[in-house]
């Protein structure tokens, strides 16, 4: 066996030997879905403002917020289907042994490939709704870009004529504490967390590793390149999400099966 089906074998029985996996998504995982990231050549930044993305700015410029809502189109967030590691983190849950999905994603694909929605503890917010900022109604992005198709460039809150804003957090913004002390929670009372495509270069977000190994558990990162806390891990495994984690989730189940057909040999 070469040294990359070791490593498989080694994260497949990390995997077996946990009960409460917290599992961290970062842009990695959403890329290999078809949505650009901010930083890489084509992403987000190619065709907007960093400023673009500051409370600030959103909230003062008109024009800034006509070119956010073309975001949805100009990225396909409706027409991005989950992929393989989004599936095989719904495996993990399906074992029983998920304790929570936390993800800086905003593209709504971990619920969407079956994880319950009570576990998935979303950082940054979520690009699906849209909040108004004064009344905090929430509407679904369909929606109001329905709205803006219909030539409203600005559209207005109903209820209260407040401005309109995607649920993710822009620059600017804190996190959303609920999230972020849950995500909190869930990392120090978990026995194994996962990092799957994400450098740990945001913070606060990045801290949550820290939290679990500070508190016994191991530290397992899946990442295409090297990431800033590598040296805290107890395996890291260089390479797509998508290829890798289906990988894993076999070799689990290939325990899974041995475990129970051992214990009815034994009766």
């Amino acid at each position: 066996m070469d040294q990359a089906g070791r490593d498989i074998e080694r994260a497949a029985e990390l995997i077996f030997q946990s009960q409460r996996i917290v599992v961290f998504t970062g842009a990695g995982v959403s890329t290999e879905s078809g949505i650009p990231d901010f930083r890489s050549p084509g992403g987000i930044w190619t065709t907007f403002e960093p400023e673009d993305f500051t409370i600030q700015r959103f909230l003062s410029s008109p024009e800034t917020r006509i070119k956010i809502w073309t975001l949805g189109r100009a990225f396909k967030f409706q027409q991005a289907f989950p992929n393989a590691a989004h599936h095989a983190i719904v495996d993990i849950e399906k074992m029983g042994k998920l304790s929570a999905v936390i993800t800086q994603n905003i593209d709504n694909l971990h619920q969407r490939a079956g994880n319950r929605p009570t576990l998935v503890v979303e950082l940054h917010g979520n690009m699906q709704e849209v909040v108004c900022t004064s009344c905090r109604a929430l509407w679904s992005w369909e929606q109001v870009e329905q709205r803006v198709l219909a030539g409203e460039g600005d559209p207005r809150c109903k209820q209260c004529g407040g401005i309109l804003k995607p649920n993710a957090v822009f620059f600017g913004e804190p996190l959303p504490v609920h999230a972020f002390m849950k995500a909190h929670e869930k990392s120090c009372r978990c026995d194994l967390f996962v990092v799957i495509g994400s450098s740990l270069v945001v913070y606060p977000a990045a801290e949550m590793p820290r939290y679990a190994k500070s508190n016994g558990a191991k530290l397992m990162i899946i990442n295409l390149s090297d990431t800033d806390q590598d040296y805290l891990a107890d395996m890291s495994i260089k390479g797509s999400a998508g290829e890798v984690m289906p990988r894993i989730i076999n070799a689990v189940e290939k325990r899974m099966k041995s475990a129970v057909e051992s214990h009815l040999t034994s009766l």
